[in-house]
């Protein structure tokens, strides 16, 4: 089973670098003798690259192609990790309201944020969009957390309900601030919400590597916990498995990491659904493969449309988050349908 694993991750491990590799060549910029001659340059003798050409693939390409890789690897292992926890092929990183707590603190920011940023210093006034979306995530997570536990044990139901609950109160507060905004704001916080990777940089990169070097070490060996918890927490009891520490531990990982992300890039939906639900057609409920095969297979599937969602109506952006619900609205009905006909 080992060798079979080991086999599947490196086969998705050489098509994400392949695709990395051909995401450096695609864009709208003209480089001046050629994006491939000046790649290997660049490689190879990058004294004569022109401070542009250097600047756009080492300050822009570069930094967003990881940016996405890492943040669909969060993506993905957050849902495989919250659908194996709650048991539902339908759960999602924005189900327990972690998402709707940082677009809330993001909207706010972005519509009153205007009133403080001239009293704050500069580089927290550079950087107050994505600090005050992940205090909403992390406050969120918190809030959602303390409801579903008592006597330090977790109620699934209740936590997914204060999720529901969180949902709808941080959406309707978003509509309001949506109502009042300014054209400017209007737009900024419509491009936000759809989600883009167009505000990469090496800075996020280093922040978000670390947070997934920490979750992952974390949450990857849970895979035979989920194989348990499959049968049902009394079984699982029964097996060893401690129950309330995995439900912890994914909580609070998953939390950390799409509170991160969405601080970065904004919403973006439907890879925590996607990618398990594939996974699944391939290896069933099995998570000592869906586990570790959803880090790779949500760095591919957002590295694509990231790529799509900027060479599709070139030199358009396409926000990202409209391509991968695209990708994601049929998976989910699908879904539905399929619960229909258990019922």
């Amino acid at each position: 089973m080992n060798k079979r694993r080991s086999l599947y991750l490196i086969m998705l491990l050489l098509v994400l670098l392949v695709l990395m590799i051909a995401s450096v060549f695609i864009g709208v910029y003209e480089f001046d003798n050629g994006v491939l001659e000046t790649v290997f340059n660049l490689v190879f003798y990058p004294d004569i690259v022109s401070e542009s050409d250097r600047y756009i693939i080492q300050q822009i390409r570069l930094p967003r192609i990881v940016i996405a890789v890492l943040a669909g690897a969060g993506l993905g292992v957050s849902g495989s990790a919250l659908q194996g926890l709650f048991k539902n092929p339908l759960a999602s990183p924005g189900l327990i309201g972690i998402t709707s707590g940082a677009v809330l603190f993001a909207a706010v920011t972005i519509v009153l944020g205007g009133y403080i940023k001239e009293y704050l210093p500069l580089w927290i006034s550079y950087s107050l969009l994505s600090i005050m979306s992940f205090i909403g995530a992390v406050l969120t997570m918190w809030f959602v957390y303390r409801i579903s536990t008592s006597s330090g044990k977790t109620n699934i139901g209740v936590l997914l309900l204060s999720g529901v609950a969180i949902t709808a109160l941080s959406a309707a507060i978003t509509g309001v601030l949506t109502f009042v905004s300014n054209e400017q704001e209007l737009r900024n916080l419509t491009f936000w919400t759809l989600g883009s990777l167009a505000g990469s940089n090496w800075e996020k990169v280093f922040i978000l590597s670390v947070v997934m070097a920490i979750s992952l070490k974390f949450l990857l060996p849970l895979s035979k916990q989920l194989n348990a918890l499959m049968l049902g927490e009394k079984d699982a009891c029964h097996l060893g498995v401690s129950i309330e520490a995995v439900k912890r531990k994914i909580i609070i990982f998953t939390a950390l990491m799409v509170g991160i992300i969405v601080c970065f890039t904004g919403t973006i939906g439907f890879v925590g659904l996607v990618v398990p639900y594939i996974l699944r057609l391939v290896f069933g409920s099995n998570y000592y493969y869906v586990l570790p095969l959803s880090v790779l297979l949500g760095g591919i599937l957002l590295l694509l449309a990231d790529t799509l969602s900027r060479s599709l109506i070139a030199p358009v952006e396409i926000p990202i988050g409209i391509l991968t619900s695209m990708m994601g609205a049929p998976v989910f009905m699908g879904l539905l349908l399929k619960y229909k006909k258990n019922l």
